[in-house]
């Protein structure tokens, strides 16, 4: 039991003495960082989608 107890004092204390943590404009701006390249991702991934769709549409058509 002692073991344990000394595991979780030793957690919380390289929680809070030994961790730097981000500020809150830091992580304002790493959130706005990540949406911006969700966004993009997604939008190339999309136009990827339509492209290939629109691909497989005209072969099929000239196919049958």
């Amino acid at each position: 039991m002692k073991k344990i107890q000394a595991y979780f004092r030793e957690v919380h204390n390289e929680l809070i003495n030994k961790t730097s943590w981000p500020t809150w404009a830091e992580l304002q701006n790493s959130a706005i960082v990540v949406m911006v390249a969700s966004l993009i991702i997604a939008a190339v991934v999309y136009a990827m989608d339509i492209s290939f769709d629109t691909l497989l549409d005209w072969f099929y058509k000239k196919l049958y």
